[in-house]
């Protein structure tokens, strides 16, 4: 069957999720970042992997979320069927590629971000970086209005957004109340039990 190779708390999630919407056997193995195992598997040392029956091998998060979809159509999560869906889904995984996800990185990696090894130094590039986060996520709040999911349905998308606004929710002081559309996105995700048992999974029971 298909292994993932994830993190907990990282993008990896996303594709989780997609493969519990999914149902169809997978396995799920945790690794570590620049462990023997992952590198083994990812010489970039990033994750999630994923790696089919026969040996193949796929990585890049996006690229992962939208194989999925085109292999289980059954599932329906690809977002429809007609080129502009299809142009939708591409506009929006770029949009978590490209624009969102990157926002993150002077949170997690300050240091990347400055020459100067100050406190003060680190913090000023996490506020930039905040500063950037929420701009994004104001633009995700606006698409979502009147919406339920961020495509005309539920899709691989959702699953992309979901570790997202859940760093938001950590990383920013105000978490984001703030974004009444994206919360309610968060919200309607977590309750799904598919997704409740991927972190499960993930986090242990208690979130540990």
């Amino acid at each position: 069957m298909p292994t993932l190779f994830f993190h907990a708390g990282a993008c990896s999630l996303a594709p989780h999720i997609a493969l519990e919407w999914i149902g169809a056997p997978y396995q799920a193995v945790p690794v570590e970042f620049g462990s023997p195992e992952l590198l083994a598997v990812n010489p970039a040392g990033a994750v999630p992997a994923l790696r089919e029956d026969d040996g193949w091998l796929l990585t890049q998060c996006g690229a992962i979320l939208h194989h999925l979809a085109r292999i289980h159509p059954e599932a329906g999560l690809g977002g429809g069927d007609d080129p502009r869906a299809q142009a939708d889904l591409d506009r929006w995984s770029s949009f978590f590629t490209g624009d969102l996800h990157p926002a993150f990185f002077p949170l997690f990696m300050p240091q990347r971000y400055t020459t100067g090894r100050e406190k003060a130094d680190l913090e000023a590039v996490q506020e930039a970086g905040r500063k950037l986060v929420r701009r994004k996520l104001a633009l995700l709040d606006d698409h979502l209005k009147g919406r339920e999911w961020v495509l005309a349905q539920r899709s691989v998308i959702d699953a992309y957004a979901f570790p997202m606004i859940r760093w938001a929710a950590k990383l920013l002081p105000e978490g984001i109340s703030g974004w009444a559309n994206v919360t309610a996105l968060h919200d309607r995700i977590a309750a799904d039990p598919a997704v409740q048992k991927v972190l499960a999974h993930e986090e242990g029971p208690k979130g540990e």
